[in-house]
């Protein structure tokens, strides 16, 4: 791990496994980094990334305070497959590089309980460096990558990303969305967690039982 947080730290790109596919690693601060990552996938600039955290303790030092609706959700789903959009607030967060914080100043936050994922993060906390992007390991338009054999296939080369050594990835749904910028919240990709869970998570336990 130590190895692989140090090629974040140089603007290289990394791919891990977590519970659902492989993911792509940028340290989220370093515009060499970003840009590598996007000009990798082919995307558009325009489209924000979403990074990976340890857990609902780390966001603050993102700059995200979690409204009432967004916590009931991380506490319900956390760690798993669920990312949150989440608004930023301007004094505390870090510099983020170009391409990973939407034009509406929120920012993806994502939290995997796979030991690779969660550990690569923990060690980019303790450098100071990161957070890391947590999109998926794939070109733009391609199917998410959901072994270690075909990540093999995409990494290696000069200005590919080097293959994190560990546990394979889970194999399963990519991660549900659910924009916490705006109220009500609103689910942008159901996927890994349905709708009906969701929902069932949005509503106050107070409420819940009075019905």
């Amino acid at each position: 791990m130590p190895e692989a947080a140090r090629r974040l730290v140089q603007g290289e790109l990394v791919a891990f496994p977590t519970e659902t596919s492989w993911g792509l690693a940028a340290d989220a601060t370093s515009e060499r980094g970003v840009a590598a990552l996007l000009r990798w996938k082919g995307r558009a600039s325009g489209q924000p990334l979403s990074v990976l955290v340890e857990g609902a303790g780390s966001l603050a030092g993102l700059g995200i305070e979690l409204a009432p609706d967004a916590a009931r959700l991380a506490v319900r789903f956390w760690p798993g497959p669920l990312t949150l959009v989440c608004p930023l607030g301007s004094s505390t967060s870090p510099r983020f590089a170009s391409g990973v914080v939407s034009e509406r100043e929120s920012l993806g936050v994502r939290c995997s309980p796979h030991p690779d994922a969660t550990a690569l993060a923990a060690e980019m906390a303790g450098l100071g460096a990161g957070p890391v992007t947590a999109t998926s390991l794939n070109r733009s338009g391609q199917a998410a990558v959901a072994s270690r054999e075909e990540a093999r296939s995409l990494c290696g080369g000069i200005g590919d990303p080097a293959l994190l050594q560990g546990d394979e990835c889970g194999g399963g749904p990519p991660s549900s969305v659910v924009d916490c910028s705006v109220r009500p919240p609103r689910i942008l990709r159901e996927a890994a967690i349905p709708r009906s869970q969701i929902e069932s998570a949005l509503v106050p336990r107070s409420t819940a039982q009075a019905s």
